[in-house]
């Protein structure tokens, strides 16, 4: 009920205009790098670590794809930048500094944040943890502590939404702008300056995919295996295309010339695969059913 709630406001915000989804979505972005922040400080300078013996896991070859699913599923969206590619000034000069910028500060903040747990848990407590923000917050502050982790992780979640729900609407309005039969995906709302039908559409497709979480039993582990395998096949697909477009257009403009091509795109698109098989090998049916 939370999480329909959520994606109905915040997709009625971003019809209602794009200085709305952009004031929204500043707010929470900032909200969720303070908390970060704070956890971060509390980790190196305040919580204790604690006596714990590591737990013998899984094959580490077997748990490796496992692992990274999540590692780095955890840095998705760090490309949604280009997806509004066609709204921001000086696209050529600003998309870049956008995405180096970005994938640079949120790279530092979490391996802050790990280093926090870290020192602030020790490797056997934190290794053994199922909720390690909680038990390094406890750890700093007590009780009071615990109840702000969930405040975080509620306001990490809204700025998350808030991101995708704004960035997402318009790759399916690009959608609908160059593909005749789906043309109403493609209308461009001249008042709000939004994409009214991508963003309308894009919320009833997320309200079904939490009604189809709600159902299972796991509701957050279902809708990680529906969508990981989906997120690596796009990814793969995209750097894919790099070589296709080169050939089937060689003579058109690229503003941005990709470093030591070929190699960057063909180790980008091979670590794709292997992330596709991994997450298929964790998903099982529900990776098929995405897919």
């Amino acid at each position: 009920i939370y999480a329909a709630i959520v994606v109905s406001v915040l997709t009625a915000i971003n019809i209602a205009g794009v200085k709305q989804g952009k004031i929204a979505q500043k707010l929470l972005s900032m909200g969720t790098v303070i908390c970060v922040s704070l956890v971060i400080v509390i980790g190196i300078f305040k919580a204790t670590p604690v006596t714990a013996v590591v737990s013998t896991g899984a094959d580490p070859k077997s748990a490796f794809g496992l692992a990274m699913i999540f590692v780095l599923y955890t840095y998705g969206g760090w490309n949604e930048a280009a997806y509004i590619s066609g709204e921001v000034t000086n696209p050529k000069r600003n998309i870049l500094r956008s995405l180096v910028i970005g994938v640079t500060l949120i790279t530092g903040l979490y391996l802050l944040i790990n280093f926090a747990y870290l020192k602030g848990l020790g490797f056997a407590a934190a290794g053994n943890s199922s909720a390690i923000a909680a038990d390094l917050m406890q750890s700093g502050l007590g009780k009071a502590g615990e109840k702000c982790v969930s405040i975080m992780i509620a306001l990490a979640a809204l700025g998350v939404t808030s991101a995708t729900i704004f960035t997402g609407a318009r790759t399916t309005y690009a959608l609908g702008h160059d593909t005749p039969m789906l043309s109403f995906l493609g209308r461009w709302h001249e008042g709000s300056e939004t994409p009214v039908s991508a963003l309308s559409i894009q919320g009833v497709v997320a309200l079904g995919l939490i009604l189809m979480g709600a159902l299972a039993r796991k509701g957050f582990e279902t809708m990680v295996s529906y969508s990981v395998p989906v997120f690596w096949l796009f990814f793969f697909l995209t750097g894919l295309s790099l070589f296709i477009l080169r050939k089937r257009e060689p003579d058109t403009e690229r503003p941005f010339k990709v470093p030591l091509f070929p190699v960057i795109p063909i180790l980008f698109c091979g670590v794709c695969l292997y992330m596709l098989h991994a997450s298929l090998a964790y998903a099982g049916k529900g990776g098929i059913t995405g897919l």
